[in-house]
């Protein structure tokens, strides 16, 4: 187990009108783009944290709802458990109440994800992301019992379930996120599954106040004009404007426009996946000139043969020319 509890929460008292310091109300539901940060790095492998500190704010300009950091496109298997911190730490103090900070906190070891949510609350994050455990392969009622006990730890920072089956393997069941739903703190999902007809049922049964959000971009605006609350976009690092305005569109139900912008950003969403998440997004972003060329091992560069796709993606979408 890494140790968690070793590294000590920072004050956030400087932090004049932070809108995380105070946990007594509860979260009001959110809705909109939740970028899914990537974690900069510098050539060597070291967190860039002047280049977070940069992005964040470029993210707060262009519109950006949430500030989803140390999830998958954050690199969270290889961050060590002081980087994991300090980057949820950085980028509370960082956003200063401008916009909520969803933490990532998922751990295939019940403990570990209680110990990091109860440090991301301790500096003021906004929420937290629970992942389903990883390689494990928990049965449904080892996934219930897992987010419970969260839960019931660190309730007081809201908790937003992760279902993604193709990086995990195990799957959340429809009924198993009913049955989460049920308890308090747990109050969304980020559904990643791109299976429509599944979030439409979930849309459908989960009760009042539990928000349904999209983790694939290719079908997130389906999501959301079927009645979901947002999208955690990997796009949107590259092009958060567009994606703000698309789910801005689709969650008002303008069906029109949200398709205009949704085509208009089709090649980002196929490049950016042409190698396995955050590869292709972090080369582009590098090609954008907002952040360096670090990855860590086991990830590598994106392959040469693959520039020409993304560049073009890039130049399509509008986010750099010349």
């Amino acid at each position: 187990m890494r140790d968690i509890a070793s590294v000590p929460p920072r004050s956030l008292a400087r932090i004049r009108g932070s809108a995380f310091t105070d946990k007594e109300s509860p979260l009001e539901q959110l809705t909109g783009s939740i970028v899914a940060l990537v974690t900069p790095m510098h050539e060597d492998g070291s967190v860039d944290y002047d280049a977070l500190r940069k992005l964040i704010d470029w993210h707060i300009a262009e519109g950006t709802d949430c500030l989803g950091v140390v999830g998958t496109t954050g690199e969270s298997p290889t961050v060590d458990v002081e980087e994991h911190c300090e980057i949820i730490r950085v980028t509370v103090e960082q956003a200063a109440g401008r916009v909520p900070v969803m933490a990532g906190c998922g751990a295939n070891s019940t403990r570990e994800a209680i110990e990091l949510a109860r440090y991301a609350k301790g500096v003021g994050a906004d929420s937290q992301l629970q992942v389903v455990p990883y390689y494990n392969k928990p049965t449904q009622e080892g996934q219930y019992q897992h987010f419970r006990a969260i839960a019931e730890s660190v309730g007081d920072l809201p908790m937003v379930l992760y279902n993604v089956p193709g990086r995990t393997v195990a799957d959340m069941a429809h009924d198993t996120v009913l049955r989460l739903a049920q308890i308090p703190g747990i109050v969304g999902i980020k559904e990643a599954t791109g299976n429509i007809e599944r979030a439409q049922w979930l849309i459908r049964e989960a009760p009042k106040g539990f928000s349904i959000y999209s983790g694939d971009d290719p079908t997130a605006v389906a999501l959301m004009l079927c009645g979901g609350h947002g999208n955690v976009s990997v796009t949107a690092n590259v092009a958060p404007r567009q994606m703000h305005e698309l789910c801005v569109a689709a969650i008002a139900g303008d069906a029109r426009r949200a398709m205009e912008i949704q085509l208009s950003l089709l090649p980002l969403h196929r490049a950016l996946f042409v190698e396995p998440n955050p590869i292709p997004v972090k080369w582009a972003l590098q090609r954008m000139g907002r952040i360096g060329a670090g990855l860590r091992l086991p990830l590598t560069p994106l392959a040469g043969s693959q520039h020409a796709a993304v560049e073009g993606a890039l130049r399509q979408c509008g986010v750099v020319s010349g």
